[in-house]
């Protein structure tokens, strides 16, 4: 019986938590929320332009290779077509000598377009944002929850 006293004894005492909730007014709580709420946001905010930054890089970076790429093979085809064009027209003639050149001018061409499209395409935005956004919901139903 003295066991059972105590085991009740000790049940009917607070929590630590339980102890700075009640002796903590509604105004401190509501301030507490909203200032964890606060900083919260502002890491987010942070982490959110971080993210983007290095997309922006990823995408400059592939746009720049899609400019030199047309620039390139504009250049390409502007001299050196000129140069092979007049080459294989003693060859084969000169309508034939045209399309050839064209021809290996718009694989080039091609493939670094291919090339700059696939950085482009691994450009991911901000996912890391994206995942710990979702977790704010749940972080705050299980603030309430330990403080009811």
């Amino acid at each position: 019986m003295v066991a059972e006293r105590r085991d009740t004894a000790m049940t009917d005492m607070p929590t630590p938590s339980q102890q700075k909730a009640a002796e903590t007014s509604l105004g401190d709580l509501v301030g507490e929320v909203s200032r964890d709420l606060s900083a919260l946001m502002r890491q987010e905010l942070e982490l959110a332009k971080a993210e983007l930054s290095e997309s922006a890089k990823r995408a400059g970076a592939g746009a720049g290779l899609l400019g030199v790429a047309g620039y390139a093979a504009m250049m390409a085809v502007l001299f050196l077509s000129l140069a092979l064009w007049w080459a294989l027209g003693t060859l084969v003639g000169l309508g034939w000598s045209g399309v050839i050149v064209a021809t290996v001018w718009a694989i080039i061409a091609g493939i670094l377009y291919a090339v700059g499209r696939r950085r482009l395409a691994s450009v991911r935005g901000a996912p890391q944002t994206v995942e710990t956004v979702k977790e704010i919901p749940e972080a705050l139903r299980r603030n309430q929850e330990n403080r009811s």
